[in-house]
């Protein structure tokens, strides 16, 4: 009875090998997406983060008003806040000039701060808890700014370390497997290892964008960002349609079933 409640309140899905896989190609279109606005269109950043973050808003407003887990409907905000948080780091890495490892700074901050409000606020923040507006709004805004702080860090590691988009792409790749093992191998937070590689998987997807759509000259394919955006769209569109999608349990829910049977 107490799993039933659950899946029927949760409207984010289930966590399993899909989800990160469509996470990751999420990720890569919010790179080449929010690059088509900003650079190849020329609105410049400050006018792409507002476009993004007007389509965030709305679609985030429609994801906690609705009653039920919708899978395109939340993947549509997770892409926005992907592409929003790709011009929101542009913005603060080049036209406030603090620099990619300035915004990475700041961005974690960020991110710190309203976990640590999330935490002080309900108690928690297990994904396992996205079932009210208050933790839908928290949820909302904690992937937002994960998101920019994914693409400041791949923006920094790629650019100011001297590793390339390739380099990049391997050593956050590397940090992800090692999560995956630590998530089979030990009893480590599930909590935490639900944050740290969705942190992750954004500069993961930041470089692989940037290796596509980046000139020859500058370590990229020179792929056209356009054609690359509508591709892994489709890609993620197909994903949704074959992969299982079900609202359900996260990493840590388990305790927190738990603790509700204990007390009915």
């Amino acid at each position: 009875m107490t799993d039933t409640i659950e899946r029927h309140l949760s409207k984010v899905p289930e966590v399993t090998l899909g989800f990160w896989i469509i996470k990751v190609a999420a990720t890569t279109l919010g790179e080449t997406g929010g690059d088509t606005i900003t650079m190849t269109l020329n609105w410049g950043y400050l006018a792409g983060t507002a476009l993004f973050l007007a389509l965030l808003v709305v679609l985030v407003l429609i994801q906690i008003a609705a009653s039920k887990f919708h899978p395109f409907l939340y993947w549509a905000t997770i892409v926005a806040s992907t592409t929003a948080g790709t011009t929101m780091a542009d913005f603060a890495d080049r036209s406030l000039g603090i620099g990619y490892a300035g915004g990475s700074a700041l961005l974690l901050v960020c991110v710190l701060v309203t976990l640590g409000a999330w935490y002080w606020s309900l108690g928690t923040i297990s994904v396992a808890t996205v079932s009210t507006p208050k933790a839908e709004a928290f949820y909302w805004l904690a992937i937002t700014f994960s998101q920019t702080l994914g693409t400041a860090l791949g923006d920094w590691t790629t650019d100011d370390s001297g590793l390339g988009y390739g380099g990049g792409a391997l050593v956050f790749a590397a940090a992800l497997a090692a999560l995956a093992a630590a998530y089979f191998a030990t009893r480590i937070s599930r909590v935490f290892l639900f944050w740290a590689p969705f942190i992750l998987t954004r500069p993961l997807g930041a470089t692989v964008g940037d290796f596509l759509d980046k000139p020859v000259s500058e370590g990229g394919l020179a792929l056209s960002r356009p054609i690359a955006s509508v591709i892994l769209g489709v890609f993620i569109i197909a994903c949704i349609l074959i992969l299982p999608q079900k609202a359900g349990r996260h990493p840590g829910s388990a305790a927190t079933a738990l603790d509700a049977g204990s007390q009915g």
